[in-house]
């Protein structure tokens, strides 16, 4: 027997399952498929969207943050300063004989724990080391190159704009930070989520749904003020345990989210406090809390710009693998934003009262300004002492007058310093990013759900209630009789955009039974004649619990609320 409990499940076995009851389709299958490409059917439609409503519920529910929708196709300036266009690639290898493609870090991962920071160098050295050949033909490894991940495109006819498909949504969020502080009243925190898709061409996909060109993506980007960087539920969570793998290399870590942080092993609290909470929506998923730890990543794996980078791994049949980051990234990506679009990306932190400080400020020279400029002059020096010192670039600064754009230098302007009263000081928000991979998540709660009888070739899969795509299924024991009416009707009064039901009449209950119990049905509504006018039990229905496979009879008029009840959490044994 293989067991979820015994992470012994054969991928292969659960796409087959997934293919057949229509939770996931290989794309474009009628002319061969392509490689890293799923399209979800209608159960998988359905786990997946309750997926997003869960994770909606923590942070747009619980944690107040507000969600955008922005595009897919971005303009190159916007992954320029990002850093995608010069640095998102992997190293990719040929075959000397077939000309296979293949990421070359993934042909010695059993050698190495950490192969993605090898160099190209050391990957070929690794190549002759280990004897590594190319899988499909047996052939020598040639040198290691970069591909970069992006799909290039056009934006219009020509190629006079290029635009890359996004391979994050983050970025949409973080060029929109000027219109969200102005509807968040220009406070912080400011959370705001985004759910969509991205696009990596990926060399050479070849674990199922953990490696796609087109994938789903539940992102987070919590902008918080640099100085203030602890939490108001954190005293919620700060004594609740978590398996961390700290990169230390001192293993696995079970310690209390405060005490995590006490001991430096997370950097502060509001990064702690999201690790945590990533952990109870993977759990509260489905994920197995037994097969679930945080890695943090290594120093030579952690971006330059990171204060601290964690990764939720889940262990699956392909080993473990990362669901979940989340991130301290500092002020990187506004501060990147703002360099190559010249706007103002700051949060301005009031005081509680006005502070009497030097600061820097641009003043004109108006006895330079008006023999120059005329009757313009007054509209110039008030341009510019609008701007500040940050706006001069290599000596010069570039105001707005009626439309007119006008370049001075230094003969009109100058960076002083005087002391005067303000009320407060600007900075840049830093940034703590929990990125869920959806497609991922998807996998693993069906992987860590997935149970099979092999004595008795039976499947179930144990899908929490909350993401179970169909709640309830109804049944009348024969199409006949009235049986299939009143079968119906039930079904009716269940169904709903919120509890999707399944009538089924054909076949055995047994068969029923297991259809139901193979697609990670909770519970089943029998119809018997007992339920019909006269007979024994009028009025009543049994309802069945999947995995107890108990039993219960209940009245026909509080089926609804029963079911709200059991979905909600209540026990079935107190039915």
């Amino acid at each position: 027997m293989s067991d979820n409990k015994d992470n012994a499940v054969n991928a292969m076995d659960l796409m087959s399952l997934c293919k057949r009851r229509g939770f996931i389709w290989p794309s474009f299958e009628i002319y061969g498929g392509v490689a890293g490409m799923y399209d979800y059917g209608p159960l998988g439609c359905t786990l997946r969207n309750n997926i997003v409503d869960t994770w909606r519920a923590i942070y747009k529910g619980r944690e107040g943050f507000i969600e955008i929708d922005s595009e897919t196709v971005n303009p190159r300036e916007v992954f320029k300063a990002s850093g995608h266009v010069d640095e998102f690639a992997d190293y990719i290898t040929y075959c000397t004989k077939c000309q296979s493609p293949f990421r070359a870090d993934h042909m010695v991962k059993q050698y190495f724990e950490n192969p993605d920071i090898l160099s190209p160098k050391e990957l070929e050295d690794a190549f002759v080391k280990y004897g590594v050949k190319c899988p499909e033909c047996g052939g020598d490894l040639g040198p290691v190159d970069e591909f970069n991940l992006m799909f290039k495109t056009n934006i219009g006819p020509g190629s006079s704009r290029v635009g890359y498909m996004r391979p994050e949504t983050a970025q949409g969020i973080f060029v929109n930070y000027q219109n969200l502080y102005r509807y968040n009243r220009e406070k912080m925190p400011m959370g705001v989520i985004q759910t969509g898709r991205g696009y990596r061409n990926e060399i050479a996909p070849r674990q199922g749904m953990i490696r796609m060109r087109e994938f789903n993506m539940m992102e987070v980007e919590l902008f918080v003020d640099p100085d203030d960087k602890d939490w108001p539920r954190f005293k919620d969570i700060e004594n609740k345990t978590i398996d961390l793998v700290p990169n230390t290399g001192i293993g696995t870590v079970t310690t209390t989210v405060g005490k995590a942080v006490e001991d430096g092993i997370i950097a502060n609290r509001v990064l702690a406090y999201f690790v945590y909470t990533t952990r109870q929506l993977l759990v509260r998923l489905g994920v197995d809390p037994k097969r679930l730890r945080f890695r943090q990543h290594d120093k030579d794996e952690m971006a330059h710009y990171a204060a601290d980078c964690w990764d939720a791994e889940a262990l699956l049949s392909y080993g473990w693998t990362e669901i979940t980051g989340i991130a301290d990234r500092g002020c990187w990506d506004l501060s990147r934003h703002a360099q190559f679009s010249g706007q103002d990306l700051t949060h301005f932190r009031r005081f509680d009262e006005p502070k009497e400080m030097e600061v820097e400020k641009v003043k004109a020279k108006h006895k330079a300004l008006g023999p120059e400029f005329k009757g313009k002059a007054k509209d110039i020096a008030a341009a510019m002492e609008t701007k500040t010192p940050a706006d001069v670039k290599d000596g010069k600064l570039v105001i707005s007058v009626d439309g007119e754009e006008i370049v001075l230098d230094d003969r009109f302007f100058e960076v002083a310093t005087v002391r005067e009263k303000v009320a407060g000081d600007r900075v840049i928000p830093h940034v703590i990013e929990p990125s869920h991979g959806l497609d991922r998540i998807f996998y693993t709660v069906l992987e860590h759900a997935y149970s099979h009888d092999d004595a008795e070739d039976y499947t179930v899969l144990r899908l929490r209630p909350e993401v179970a795509p169909i709640k309830v299924g109804v049944f009348p024991l024969m199409e006949k009789d009235g049986l299939d009416d009143l079968a119906r009707s039930i079904y009716e009064s269940v169904h709903s955009h919120r509890v999707e039901a399944y009538y089924d009449g054909a076949g055995t209950i047994g068969k029923r039974y297991a259809r139901m119990d193979e697609v990670g049905t909770p519970w089943c509504i029998t119809v018997d004649y007992d339920s019909m006018p006269g007979g024994q039990s009028e009025g009543t229905v049994t309802i069945r619990d999947r995995d107890s496979k108990d039993q219960r009879r209940v009245k026909i008029a509080d089926v609804p609320a029963i079911v709200d009840r059991l979905i909600a959490g209540a026990p079935f044994s107190e039915l």
